[in-house]
C-alpha cells in the first residue's frame, strides 16, 4: 500500500497482494513451478499475474484487482510449504500487520495535525518528526513490515514512532557490565532513579522492564528518568538534542527471527566499523557523508542488557535530517516530504552522494547495510538544492557491514583499533568480491536507489523513466576504470540478485536455508532494471 490509504480504504487486498508477491518473488517453496503462462494455478483459487510495470525485483506481479484476502495467501502457503516450516508464525505476522495497517489509518489524521503545528524550527536536527512520518509508509520490499511481533496494539500505539508519543525510560542497576566510552551529561546518578548506590546504570525500554526483572545481573530501578520518543527503529529513542540511546525492544520485526534485542557482539562490532569509515573518510574528504559517533555503549552478555549512546554531529543541529525512508512520506501540512525541496534535483543530488560513497567504499572491501532507515539527507531548510551547499548523507548503525579485510589493508595500511580482523560477529569478514556486491545491490541499489525513485513514479512526482536514468547516470558516473567488476554486477549485469526476506526471516530456518545470516539471504535474481529497455 501507499500513503495514499485512508480509513474506508480496504488495506487486507493490497496487503494480501504484496505478501504473496513476496513469496512469489522468492520462490519461497517452488512457488513459481505453479506459475502458468499469467496464472498461479493451485488447488482452490487461481491468482492471476500480470507483467510487473516497471519490472523492479521479479518480472511478474499478483493482479491487485481481484480482493485477494489473506486467508487465500494463507491456503497457498499450507498447499507449497514443508511441514518443518513454521506457517503459524507467517500467519500470525501477516494478521498482525493488517492490524497494524488498521491502527494506523484510524489515528493518522490526529497525528498529522498534531506534528503540523510544529514550528519549523523544532522539526531540525536528528529528532524524532521525519522518522515518525517515514513510520506509515511500507518497506520497499518486506511486506509485513508494520507489524511487531509479541507487541499488542495498545504498546504499539503507546510507543511506536507513528503515533509521535513520549515516555520516561526506565534503568536498572547492572552488576558485571562491560562499558565503553563516556555516558553523557545526562545520565543519571543512583538518586535520580530511586536507588541509593548502582553497579552501572543501564537505560531499559519500558516494555522490557518484565524481562529485565529476571535477569539475574540486574535490579531494576523503582523510578524512571527522562522523557524520550521513538525513532522510526522504535528500540532507538531521542534522548537529547544530538543524542540518541538504542535499547533492547522485546519484538521481532521484518521477521520473526529478526529479533530487536542487542546481541552484545554487535557494540564493539559497530564502533569498530565506525573507525574504519573515519579513516577511509580521512583519506577521502571530498565524500559529502558524516557520521554518527557510536562509541559509547555497555552490555553485560545478555541480549536484554545492552544499550549505544549514538552522537549525532554539531552540522546536523540546525538541518533537516531526513531518513531516505522519509522522503516518500505524506507530510503534515501538504503533499509528500520530499516537496519541500525541489523533487528532480535533490534526487539526482542525492544520488551523486551516494554513490559516490558506496562505490568508494566498495573499492576499500566495504559494502554497508545502510538502508533507508539507517541513511539521512541532511538538508537546509530552502526549497533549492542548486542554490546551496549539496546535501550530505548522514550515516549510522554500522553492525551489519561486510568487510574484506585484505583488500582494506591494502588500501588503507596497518589500522590498530579498527582491524576487521577483530570483529567479534566473523560473518561480517568476507574474501568474496560476489559477497559485497549482493550487499551493494540489495542495500545500495535496489533499497536506497531504485526503491526511492518507484516510489517517486507512484506518486507522481518524477517518472520513473528520469529517475532511472538518473540511478543510472549517477552510478556511471561514480564507477571509474578499476571499477569493472563491480560495473559488472551492476550496469552490466544480466540479472540482479535480491533478498529472501519473508522465507529466511519467518518461514524457513537457518539449518534448512544454509544461511548463516537471515538478513544476506538471497533468491532468485531478478531483472537488471538498470539495462533491459522494457523496464523503462
Amino acid at each position: 500500500m501507499t500513503d495514499s490509504d485512508t480509513t474506508g480504504y480496504d488495506v487486507e487486498g493490497p496487503l494480501a497482494a504484496r505478501v504473496l508477491d513476496a513469496l512469489l518473488r522468492e520462490d519461497y517453496a517452488g512457488l513459481r513451478r505453479f506459475v502458468e503462462g499469467r496464472t498461479l494455478a493451485l488447488p482452490g483459487r487461481p491468482v492471476r499475474l500480470v507483467d510487473a510495470d516497471p519490472a523492479f525485483l521479479c518480472e511478474l506481479r499478483v493482479d491487485p484487482s481481484q480482493n485477494l484476502a489473506l486467508r487465500d495467501v494463507f491456503a497457498l502457503v499450507r498447499h507449497v510449504a514443508d511441514p518443518r516450516d513454521d506457517t503459524g508464525a507467517f500467519e500470525r505476522e501477516c494478521l498482525d500487520a493488517l492490524a497494524t495497517v488498521k491502527l494506523h489509518n484510524d489515528a493518522r489524521p490526529a497525528v498529522h495535525r498534531r506534528l503540523a503545528r510544529i514550528p519549523d524550527e523544532l522539526r531540525t536536527g536528528p529528532g524524532t518528526f521525519y522518522e515518525s512520518l517515514a513510520a506509515y509508509n511500507d518497506h520497499p520490499v518486506h511486506p509485513t513490515s508494520r507489524g511487531r511481533a509479541g507487541l499488542s496494539m495498545a504498546d504499539v500505539s503507546r510507543y511506536a514512532p507513528e503515533f509521535a508519543p513520549s515516555f520516561p525510560l526506565r534503568w536498572a542497576s547492572v552488576r558485571g557490565a562491560t562499558l565503553a566510552g563516556e555516558t553523557p551529561v545526562w545520565w543519571p546518578a543512583p538518586a535520580d532513579v530511586g536507588l541509593r548506590s548502582a553497579d552501572a546504570l543501564f537505560p531499559v525500554h519500558p516494555l522490557a522492564v518484565r524481562l529485565v526483572r529476571d535477569e539475574p545481573a540486574a535490579a531494576m530501578a523503582p523510578e524512571p528518568y527522562l522523557q524520550v520518543a521513538p525513532t522510526l527503529s522504535m528500540r532507538t529513542v531521542a534522548a537529547a538534542p544530538l543524542e540518541h540511546v538504542k535499547v533492547p525492544l522485546p519484538t521481532s520485526t521484518l521477521g520473526l527471527r529478526n529479533r530487536r534485542t542487542i546481541v552484545p557482539g554487535t557494540l564493539p562490532d559497530g564502533a569498530l566499523v565506525e573507525r574504519v569509515l573515519r579513516r577511509v573518510l580521512a583519506r577521502e574528504p571530498h565524500l559529502p557523508v558524516l557520521l554518527a559517533d557510536e562509541q559509547t555503549y555497555g552490555h553485560a552478555d545478555s541480549p536484554l542488557l545492552a544499550y549505544l549512546v549514538r552522537r549525532f554531529p554539531p552540522e546536523t543541529a540546525r538541518a533537516h535530517v531526513v531518513p531516505i525512508a522519509a522522503l516518500l512520506a505524506e507530510a503534515p501540512d501538504k503533499g509528500h516530504v520530499i516537496e519541500r525541496w525541489d523533487v528532480e534535483p535533490l534526487f539526482d543530488a542525492y544520488l551523486a552522494a551516494l554513490f559516490a560513497w558506496n562505490v568508494t567504499l566498495f573499492r576499500y572491501g566495504i559494502a554497508l547495510e545502510a538502508h533507508q532507515q539507517n541513511v539521512a539527507l541532511v538538508l537546509d531548510g530552502g526549497g533549492s538544492v542548486r542554490d546551496g551547499a549539496p546535501p550530505r548523507l548522514l550515516v549510522k548503525d554500522n553492525d551489519g557491514a561486510l568487510i574484506d579485510p585484505a583488500r582494506l589493508r591494502e588500501r588503507l595500511g596497518p589500522s590498530p583499533g579498527a582491524d576487521p580482523r577483530d570483529l567479534v560477529d566473523r560473518r561480517m569478514v568476507t574474501a568474496d568480491p560476489d559477497a559485497l556486491a549482493r550487499v551493494f545491490v540489495t542495500i545500495t541499489l535496489h533499497l536506497c536507489a531504485a526503491a526511492p525513485a518507484l516510489g517517486l513514479a507512484e506518486r507522481g512526482l518524477l517518472p520513473w523513466r528520469t529517475g532511472r536514468a538518473l540511478i543510472r547516470d549517477r552510478l556511471a558516473a561514480a564507477l571509474g576504470p578499476r571499477d569493472a567488476f563491480l560495473r559488472s554486477r551492476t550496469l552490466d549485469a544480466d540479472a540482479l540478485p535480491g533478498k529472501a526476506m519473508v522465507t529466511a526471516g519467518t518461514l524457513v530456518d537457518k539449518a534448512r536455508t544454509g544461511a548463516a545470516d537471515i538478513n544476506k539471504h538471497y533468491g532468485p535474481p531478478g531483472p537488471n532494471y538498470l539495462r533491459d529497455a522494457t523496464c523503462f
